[in-house]
């Protein structure tokens, strides 16, 4: 869910700061750092959109700020059925996510301009693997891992509301 650098620079700046500060220190350390770096507490507070998918309705968080992207759904112990998050990026390009710090399993749709997804993937909680877009896109949408498959939606199905055109 991090951009790959922003984690990276990361795990080296946790290395070299444990090995010169008390735990304290690192931890405020890693917190001034920025939100990837030690995330513990699930953000909150986040604007809802209502997205149509099919019959089925979502609730989803919107995350269009760099920290707000970067944060994502870390931290949370659970999600409710029908809600999830969509990532909103300026422009659109491959987009690659990984599970770091994220407790839940998750499935992520690719989704274009117009709403059409475009791949969906899997993800295992606590994982650095990558799983990026087919193509460029601007928008992802996290929901519990399944979530898509169990109602028969795969690349090409196409999503109502949210931030893409009616």
């Amino acid at each position: 869910m991090l951009n790959i650098k922003r984690a990276a620079s990361s795990v080296v700046l946790s290395t070299v700061l444990s090995s010169i500060l008390p735990a304290a220190a690192l931890t405020a350390a890693l917190l001034a750092a920025g939100p990837a770096s030690a995330q513990q507490i699930p953000q909150t507070g986040l604007p809802v959109v209502e997205l149509g998918a099919g019959m089925h309705l979502i609730h989803a968080e919107v995350a269009r700020t760099e920290e707000q992207r970067a944060i994502g759904l870390m931290a949370r112990k659970e999600m409710a059925q029908n809600a999830g998050m969509v990532f909103v990026f300026e422009q659109p390009a491959q987009q690659c996510f990984w599970m770091r710090n994220t407790l839940i399993p998750l499935s992520a749709a690719f989704v274009a301009d117009d709403g059409t997804i475009v791949n969906i993937v899997e993800m295992q909680p606590l994982s650095d693997q990558s799983h990026c877009s087919a193509k460029p896109v601007r928008y992802v949408l996290e929901m519990n891992k399944g979530w898509f498959d169990k109602r028969g939606l795969k690349a090409g199905s196409r999503l109502r509301g949210g931030p893409w055109p009616k």
